[in-house]
């Protein structure tokens, strides 16, 4: 016997989440905005910042955060909100206050690992659909398994990491209804639909909202440009988001990250136009790419962009070799043999990423991964 032994065997098999070690380098494995407040804002926030009450639990200013982001969101009155550590944070409280026993999570694959992740952290079976091979939501293998396993919990990124496309909203349609379907015969069941990367989609399921019930709509600041401070917000009927609500650890969003928050909020002109400056350089990236005889890129409305290539670890390792770290993907799901992630970064280091890749990738896309 050994002291882990106290630990879930299945705890014991997973692997801790790993972070590289981007020191020195062009960072373009994250999904991060690369744009640092200017100075004149730095000063200001850092001002604000050094006025908060550190000594004190946070109190009545999340208020503020909550009517700022409903303002900021669009959220209806009548709908409620919860604030998550980042959207991590707000999955892993769906997968708590849902796990009942037998109960199941859905989503495509390849998707975000944090989904079956948390949902396998509670005990609760994780049902993953595959995506076509050109990475669209293959409709009737989402309704099949839909109603095949009458899921507690149906993930729907939108647009989807990592392969930053918008699936067709017909197609989500129908997913939905299924999901409602469910219900009518005595398993309901919620569709959480995953817009982590908003700010650079031209689509959005918002507007959708109130005629699905059993929609709750999931966003975060992180792509907006607040990655460092974690703030995450679910909105849906209020008496569903109250359950979300009764498992969310007292003080989750600390003082700094609710003030920091309201700051940014408050300049909301100036994270728009690094938005907008972030969708330009990705469309220059993906005519780049366009260019490159050893690279298929995919469609994308997120702040990056999966691309196919003859061999995605030499070419992580060549990029490496020249300071630009990105991410390879291509050990994540089958349909991503040979696949990298670039995250779409700011002018300069777009111009670093675009030389090295024109030299990396001059041989041909071999005939089976195009």
């Amino acid at each position: 016997m050994s002291l882990l032994d106290v630990f879930r065997p299945d705890v014991l098999a997973m692997h801790a989440y790993h972070v590289q070690d981007a020191a020195g380098f062009i960072k373009l494995d994250a999904m991060e905005n690369p744009f640092a407040l200017p100075p004149e804002l730095q000063a200001k926030l850092g001002e604000r910042l050094g006025h908060v009450a550190l000594n004190r639990y946070p109190g009545t200013r999340i208020n503020d955060l909550h009517a700022a982001l409903r303002a900021h969101a669009g959220v209806p009155a009548d709908m409620g909100l919860v604030l998550g550590n980042g959207s991590d944070e707000l999955i892993s409280l769906l997968s708590v206050a849902c796990a009942r026993p037998g109960a199941v999570a859905l989503a495509p694959l390849p998707g975000f690992v944090m989904y079956e992740a948390f949902a396998k952290q509670t005990g609760m079976k994780f049902v993953g659909v595959p995506l076509t091979p050109d990475f669209e939501l293959d409709g009737p293998a989402m309704l099949a398994a839909v109603r095949e396993h009458k899921p507690a919990l149906t993930y729907i990124a939108y647009p989807n990491n990592p392969t930053a496309n918008l699936w067709d909203a017909d197609v989500i349609e129908q997913v939905v209804q299924a999901v409602a379907a469910n219900a009518q015969a005595g398993q309901p069941g919620l569709v959480i639909i995953d817009e982590a990367y908003q700010p650079f989609a031209s689509q959005s399921w918002r507007d959708r909202l109130p005629a699905h019930p059993h929609v709750l709509l999931m966003r975060t600041l992180s792509k907006f440009g607040l990655a460092g401070v974690r703030l995450g917000y679910m909105m849906g009927r209020a008496d569903l988001i109250e359950q979300v609500e009764k498992v969310r650890p007292p003080y989750n969003i600390s003082v700094l990250n609710t003030e920091a928050a309201l700051f940014a909020l408050e300049h909301e002109g100036e994270f728009t136009r690094q938005a907008t400056l972030i969708k330009s350089e990705r469309e220059r990236l993906m005519a780049a790419l366009a260019t490159m005889p050893g690279a298929k890129a995919y469609p994308s409305e997120a702040n990056m962009i999966l691309v196919r290539v003859n061999d995605a670890a030499g070419t992580f390792a060549a990029l490496k070799a020249r300071g630009i770290l990105i991410k390879n993907v291509s050990g994540l799901h089958q349909l991503l043999a040979n696949c990298v992630r670039l995250t779409v970064g700011a002018p300069a280091e777009n111009d670093a990423l675009i030389a090295a890749l024109s030299e990396i990738l001059r041989e041909p896309l071999h005939t089976l991964q195009a």
